[in-house]
This record gives structure tokens, sequence and C-alpha cells, in this order.
């Protein structure tokens, strides 16, 4: 159980438990009494001799240690003047301050319960005088004063919800963040294909050579891209909006797309030294087909492919196409090292990321969903070390269906 080092309760102008930590730090120095503490207000005079009597005072310095995490719990510290901040470190390495302690408030009393070590860091933010009261001193106390056991239980249940509520918050804050900045990664990774071809476009269409054909050619291909860009934007805003309504999709010649779809491969596989092979005919069926989004699908598709053989002899993606009566299939295989079994069956979650250093997760998921919403399945197979298939079915409509036609899922 987490140890709850949030400020010591106090009573606010309506009567509510306030922790310290929300209280404004005092502008000037100030030193209590003792019997003036929180903790020694259900106590009497000889409770508070006794006190005195078995405990030490103790000053440290602006900037030192009260005591580390990890340290024995051996009693807690009533602070008489000063300021102590409670911290703790973060996988990062940085300190983060969980409370701030004020003359008064006493700290460190987990002690009393459980005897376990400190859980934090105690460091004094300014010099500090402070009681150290030790444990079998607090347990003879609280065995008098059943006051004093209800305080030190409360007090420690108010600062525990405290930590957990500053946890809580900090724990969405960071994943907002995380998410941002995943958001962002897919964006560059993303984009980076269609804003390659259209730079190689620009230059094809710039140079004093280019012919005017060359030129009204790379200029199709920039409006192409950029009109990719734009649905690659509506899709991360369709992602985080939740599954799309049913939309109608007009029937395509499948064969014409591919077409299209190959040329693009082929220019980004000579860009990135990867062999392209296409085994198999083209499928000259009609398929009920939404052309720019499903160019998303086999730019994610390649790109991945493209990654996976980076770096490794004789690279290559493979598109085997087929089809039957009722759907057109089309693989992905690259001879790349394979997918780890354990990895398969989360491909598709959002933000699952795998073999790449700056992956988003976000790829597949999307391609998922396009294809979902076009009434087919993708999956994907893979022995580890034996390169990975991605494999997509679409429904080829009957004969006689309207091109209007709601394609089902599969």
């Amino acid at each position: 159980m987490p140890v709850p080092f949030g400020a010591n309760a106090e009573r606010n102008s309506t009567g509510s438990l306030q922790p310290a930590a929300f209280r404004t730090q005092p502008r000037f120095r100030m030193r209590l009494e003792l019997s003036a503490s929180r903790f020694c207000r259900t106590l009497n005079a000889d409770d508070i001799a006794t006190i005195r009597a078995e405990s030490r005072t103790c000053r440290f310095a602006a900037g030192s240690q009260v005591f580390q995490e990890g340290d024995p719990g051996d009693g807690l510290y009533v602070i008489l003047e000063g300021v102590v901040d409670i911290k703790a470190k973060l996988v990062s390495g940085n300190d983060y301050v969980l409370s701030r302690m004020e003359p008064g408030d006493y700290f460190g009393e987990m002690a009393v319960f459980d005897g376990e070590p400190r859980s934090a860091t105690a460091v004094a933010r300014e010099a500090v005088e402070a009681m150290f009261i030790p444990v079998h001193v607090v347990q003879g106390l609280v065995e008098r004063n059943a006051s004093l056991g209800s305080m030190l239980v409360r007090d420690s249940s108010l600062r525990l919800r405290e930590f957990n509520q500053r946890f809580l918050r900090e724990t969405l804050r960071g994943e907002r963040l995380a998410l941002v900045e995943r958001l962002a990664r897919s964006i560059v990774h993303d984009f980076r294909t269609p804003l390659s071809v259209i730079s190689m476009a620009a230059e094809m269409a710039a140079a004093p050579s280019a012919t005017p054909g060359a030129r009204q050619e790379a200029l199709e291909r920039i409006k192409k891209h950029v009109g990719l860009v734009n649905q690659m934007l509506q899709e991360l805003v369709d992602f985080t909006r939740g599954p799309a309504p049913p939309l109608a999709l007009p029937k395509v010649i499948f064969s014409d797309f591919l077409r299209d779809a190959l040329v693009d491969l082929q220019t980004d596989a000579s860009r990135r030294g990867v062999k392209l092979l296409v085994e198999g005919e083209l499928p000259d069926v009609r398929v009920r087909l939404d052309k720019p989004r499903f160019t998303r699908v086999f730019m994610n598709l390649s790109q991945n492919a493209f990654d996976a053989v980076s770096g490794l002899p004789n690279p290559s993606l493979t598109l085997r196409l087929g089809h039957t009566a009722s759907h057109v299939i089309v693989e992905f295989v690259d001879n790349g090292k394979g997918i780890e079994a354990k990895n398969l069956p989360h491909l598709f979650e959002p933000f699952f990321t795998y073999g790449k250093a700056q992956g988003t997760g976000l790829g597949l998921p999307i391609c998922e969903r396009i294809v979902q919403d076009h009434g087919g399945k993708i999956t994907a197979h893979s022995e580890h070390g034996q390169g990975a298939t991605f494999t997509i079915i679409l429904p080829v409509p009957a004969a006689g269906d309207s091109g209007a036609h709601q394609a089902k899922v599969l």
C-alpha cells in the first residue's frame, strides 16, 4: 500500500479539513511551541512532558535531508520552525514534491503503524527545527490516549486520499501528454511518404528540361497526394471520434485502383531500395470502394513492410492478388524478421507498437477501421524470423446489387 505523504489537515474558515499542501506558505518565519502543534492538541501536560523527556530536538539546514527513502521508519517529526518538502523520485529520475509541511505539521507517522522503511524523502526547504518522537513513545501515547490514535488514523486517511487524488491527476495529465506525443509522431510518420512524393514531383515539374507532359504529370501527382494528406488528417480526426456512421460506397473496378496504387508503391519501393513483386492477375471485378481512403491502407501496410525489411539483404515486398466469385484478396508479404507470436493478438489495438522505436500504434488500427467500413476483413500472420503476411479480404457485390448499397462487415 502506498504510504501517504500529504500535508497535515487543518480546519479552514468553514470548519472543513484542509490539507496544508493547499494552504498559503507563511510570508514570515514563525516558531511554534510543541504544545501548540496539531500532534499535541489532544495531549495533557504529562504527555507533553513525556515527549520532551524522551524525544530530541533536531535542526536541519536548508536543502538538507530529514530522512531519505528507504531509511528506517523509527519515528515521526513535529515541525516547530521552517518548511519541509516530502519528495518522491519519478521514473524519469526527477524529484516530485508530494506535499509541503509547515510549522505545526507532523510527518513520518506511518512508521507508527507499519514499521516499514521510509517510502519518500523529506528535505528541509528552509532551515528547520523539529521534534523527533521515537516510535515507542508515540505508541505509548496512543495506548493512553484514544483521541490521539483516532487523529493519526484520520489524518493518515486524509493524506492517503489527497495523495491518490494528486496521483490520479498527474497520471491522467501524463496520459494526455503521451497521447498528444503519439498523435504527433503518427502525423510525422504517416505523412512522410506523401510529402516525399510531393517534393519529388515538385522538383520534376521545376526542372528546366521537363517537358509539358512531364510537368502535367507531376502536377497531377502533387494534387493527388495533397488530397491524400487531407484525407489522412480527416482519418486521424475520425479515429479520435470513434466509428463513423455507414456510408454509401460506389462500385469501382478493382484492377484500376490497383494499377494506380502500384505506381506509387513502386516509386516508394525504389526509393527505399526494396524489390516490389506482384503475383497473380489484377482482379478485373467491381468492388465497393472509397479510393482515397483505401489508398491509405495500401500506404500504411507497404510502409510497415518497408520498415520491416530495412537493412536486410535482398529486401522485398510481394503483393499476392486473387479473387473468388464473392471476394477479392490482397496479401502484403515481406521477407523481414517477422512478428513474435505474443504480439500478433495485439497488432490492431490502438497505440500498440512493436519493432519500431518511433512507432505510434495507430497505423494498423486505422487500416482495420477502413477495411471494416468497406465490409471487409484484415488479418495478420507471421512466424518469427520468416516475414509477415497481412491479408485483406473485400466482398464482391452480387449481381444486381445497387452500387449505393452499404457493404456488410465480413
